[in-house]
């Protein structure tokens, strides 16, 4: 089986960063990948909002030098995940990070800034299983 995904996108908030109990870091972003399409006569355009993890130092750097609106490549796996809350199941699909490309902000080409100084372009294969 094949499960990789490649998505550009903007993110909608700053990045959540946390630990786990062992230490190891992980951060969760939320990013607005649009698209058009034609109806008729008219074009319209329909925006997702898909969520992504990212694990270990990658997620640090995600945190540290990413915020809203900055646009981002995620290259990774589709995960679903399941759980229970108040008696309902609950199900959630989202991206495991194996590589995130940082651009351009939002209106910019891809040599925007992060903040807190110069931002690496990209941060990858940090995965632990």
């Amino acid at each position: 089986m094949f499960n990789k995904v490649i998505m550009v996108g903007n993110l909608t908030q700053d990045p959540e960063l946390r630990y786990t109990a062992s230490g190891t870091a992980v951060a969760n972003l939320r990013i607005a990948v649009s698209s058009k399409y034609r109806s008729g006569d008219e074009y319209k355009e329909e925006t997702l909002f898909i969520d992504v993890v990212v694990w270990g130092k990658q997620g640090e750097s995600c945190s540290q030098y990413l915020s809203k609106g900055r646009q981002v490549l995620v290259e990774g796996r589709l995960q679903e995940r399941q759980w229970e809350s108040d008696g309902q199941k609950r199900k959630k699909t989202e991206i495991v990070a194996n590589t995130v490309r940082f651009l351009g902000r939002k209106g910019e080409g891809a040599e925007g800034g992060g903040q807190g100084g110069q931002a690496p372009d990209e941060v990858s294969d940090i995965e632990p299983f």
